[in-house]
């Protein structure tokens, strides 16, 4: 049995995991953004990284939770993806205003 303190270093450890995921997928994205590519070599792009992003979950949560299946451990990747993800959101919604109090500021000057 594990102690709550254990589970709770776990789950921060997944919510990174989560965010490591995340954001390798989204530089991916970028990626393909900048270089066009077709329908089947993103299709072997995408095989490629799930198959990466599997593996390095499972070796996450091989060596955090010593080889069992923790549903903690499950929940904090979806949480540190959906945190992740709001945090992008939020950091353009400020940027977005800053930007535009700053054109602002500039016309009135």
């Amino acid at each position: 049995m594990l102690g709550i303190g254990t589970e709770a270093e776990i789950f921060l450890y997944a919510g990174l995991s989560g965010a490591v995921v995340f954001l390798s997928y989204r530089i991916l994205a970028l990626v393909r953004k900048i270089i066009p590519h077709g329908s089947p070599a993103v299709g072997l792009e995408d095989l490629i990284f799930w198959l990466a992003a599997s593996g390095y979950l499972f070796r996450q949560m091989y060596v955090t939770t010593y080889g069992s299946i923790r549903w903690f451990f499950v929940l904090g990747v979806v949480c540190g993806i959906f945190l992740t993800y709001s945090a992008g959101i939020l950091t353009k919604k400020i940027y977005v205003r800053t930007k535009k109090s700053l054109e602002k500021f500039r016309k009135n000057r």
